[in-house]
């Protein structure tokens, strides 16, 4: 049983990026099963009118013509999802079988709040289409992040990012990543592809997430040995990169974003592709231009 959406009312939200890492590596995890071009054909997200779902509907055709939509913005062509309502503690829960059917069973409370079921059909849909492309974590933790990013990074993640709501008597959040990780992920998207999700949103606390979240995908951009980074990080990998040839190589303080490795007269940094987050390992030779072997970006370097 694949469940998905954290919390389907109230409580304490998360903020920040306490899953930063894990997040960047279902990304990579991504690009390593699907290949640059197979992410590329999720290039264009869903868009609101296919998923909306007013008052005015009928329960069960208009949660069944929301999943199928899902279904086919996530190229699933011969999967069919059967959706129920039940009381439930999360806010939604998938069975995971061989398939060509998948049952989906949305928290009682979406029977009222129609307008979040996309948000929570849009994770369970994700969990089938991961389960048939065999990509998973260890852990049910990992495993719901990286559901969440691919959800995200394949164009239907806005929707759980507007789900999250908050007045001064009460709060909703849908997902596991914190609101700031969906802006994160949804913000590394659209400098793929160019596509604004932000004009989608309809909650302001949504959209103010979405803007923190992309501050730090831009920060990805402008980390050394990148051609973008800025003056005092320059110097700081100055510093690094003369300590490394003092002692032949190494780590350097900041081993989590660059390692030196080789003697004086071969020294090599690797860091992280700031797209998919795959290592690419270059020579200390001043001006580089370095492709990511996976998702295949050209990287200016100042090494």
């Amino acid at each position: 049983m694949g469940e998905g959406g954290a919390g389907a009312g109230g409580g304490p939200v998360v903020r920040g990026f306490p899953h930063l890492e894990t997040v960047r590596s279902a990304i990579t995890a991504l690009y390593r099963r699907l290949s640059p071009e197979g992410v590329a054909r999720y290039a264009t997200g869903i868009a609101p009118e296919d998923v909306a779902f007013g008052d005015a509907d009928d329960l069960y055709p208009g949660a069944q013509r929301v999943a199928g939509a899902l279904v086919r913005h996530l190229r699933l062509p011969r999967a069919r999802v059967v959706v129920g309502f039940r009381r439930m503690e999360h806010a939604a829960a998938v069975e995971l079988t061989a398939g060509p059917e998948y049952f989906v069973e949305l928290n009682d409370r979406f029977r009222t709040h129609r307008r979040d079921v996309g948000a929570a059909l849009a994770h369970e849909v994700t969990h089938v289409l991961l389960h048939r492309l065999g990509l998973e974590f260890p852990g049910e933790r990992d495993n719901e992040i990286l559901t969440d990013t691919v959800t995200a990074y394949l164009g239907a993640g806005w929707l759980l990012l507007d789900a999250f709501r908050q007045d001064a008597v009460s709060s909703q959040k849908l997902g596991y990543l914190t609101p700031e990780e969906f802006g994160y992920v949804l913000a590394k998207r659209a400098l793929v592809f160019g596509e604004d999700p932000s004009v989608w949103f309809t909650s302001p606390q949504a959209y103010t997430a979405y803007t923190v979240g992309r501050a730090e995908a831009l920060r990805d951009l402008r980390r050394p040995p990148l051609r973008g980074a800025g003056r005092a990080d320059r110097w700081r990998y100055a510093r690094e990169r003369r300590e490394a040839r003092g002692r032949l190589g190494g780590p350097g303080e900041a081993g989590a974003e660059y390692v030196f490795t080789g003697g004086p007269d071969g020294l090599r940094v690797a860091f992280s592709c700031p797209v998919c987050h795959q290592r690419v390992r270059v020579p200390v030779r001043g001006w580089v231009r370095a492709r990511c072997g996976l998702c295949r970006t050209v990287l200016e370097c100042d090494t």
